[in-house]
């Protein structure tokens, strides 16, 4: 039994280990600008990751100290965390499978539209006093300043791997024809009937297009980018979860078994 034990507390300082990953993930998440405006799906994962550190501890703890009720309850534990962790991988799956870009003329960035991603997502930003927060928040970080400081010439920026975000908040929609002065001065429409985002932007640099349906549309376009990641971090933490959990159901049976048939054994010694 002691073997057996050894092996469940060695499982869950694996467990342990796997539960790094998924903190890391929240963590950073936390760091990216726009996921730190929208405040969505960061302390979710952080919190399930220190959940799943707390329980494999407890597992850790109850299998080298033979602690039989903590066995049971980190097994009980790990269960519902795995199906939290499993049902959290399939919700950030299905609201980022949908949504993106469509590529510019004679530009290497792409431009964003918000009627293609999902309706869960879309309803994070069509709130009027979510996205005065929001923007707010965006409004307040250096992700279009920096723009100006990496771009002066025209043809530059054209050519710039810039970000959804940037492509949606820093500038005007490229259909509405204006003028490039700058990453963030526009000037001389000439269409302005193109789209309603032509007529929301301003030079103003604390207003630029943070109003535009298209900033909201590079937002959440970002954020499905790093949600995907997070997502792929998540799906294999979970597969390795699932066979450290199962590894450790097998030696708490092992060690059951064996418990059972040392107590028959010496009950037959005693006859």
């Amino acid at each position: 039994m002691a073997l057996s034990n050894n092996i469940i507390g060695g499982a869950n300082f694996v467990a342990m280990l796997l539960s790094i990953p998924v903190i890391w993930a929240g963590i950073m998440l936390s760091s990216k600008a726009d996921n730190a405006c929208v405040k969505i799906l960061q302390w979710p994962v952080i919190i399930l990751g220190v959940l799943i550190l707390v329980a494999a501890l407890a597992g850790f703890v109850g299998g080298f100290w033979r602690i039989q009720w903590l066995l049971i309850a980190y097994m009980v534990a790990m269960l519902v965390l795995i199906v939290l962790l499993a049902c959290l991988v399939v919700f950030i799956y299905m609201v980022t499978s949908r949504g993106g870009g469509h590529p510019v003329p004679s530009r290497t960035y792409w431009e964003y539209d918000l009627g293609g991603y999902s309706g869960w997502l879309r309803r994070r930003v069509s709130s009027t006093y979510k996205w005065d927060r929001i923007r707010s928040c965006l409004s307040h970080t250096t992700i279009c300043a920096e723009l100006n400081q990496s771009y002066r010439a025209a043809q530059d920026f054209f050519n710039a791997p810039i970000t959804p975000l940037q492509s949606g908040c820093c500038k005007p929609p490229t259909e509405c024809g204006y003028t490039f002065v700058n990453p963030t001065y526009w000037i001389s429409p000439i269409n302005n009937a193109a789209d309603m985002d032509c007529v929301q932007w301003s030079n103003d640099q604390t207003q630029l297009c943070y109003s535009c349906d298209s900033c909201k549309a590079g937002l959440l376009a970002n954020l499905k980018k790093e949600w995907m990641k997070v997502d792929m971090i998540l799906i294999i933490t979970l597969v390795a979860f699932i066979a450290v959990y199962v590894f450790g159901c097998c030696a708490f049976r092992k060690a059951k078994t064996e418990d059972l048939f040392k107590k028959y054994k010496q009950g037959n010694t005693y006859t």
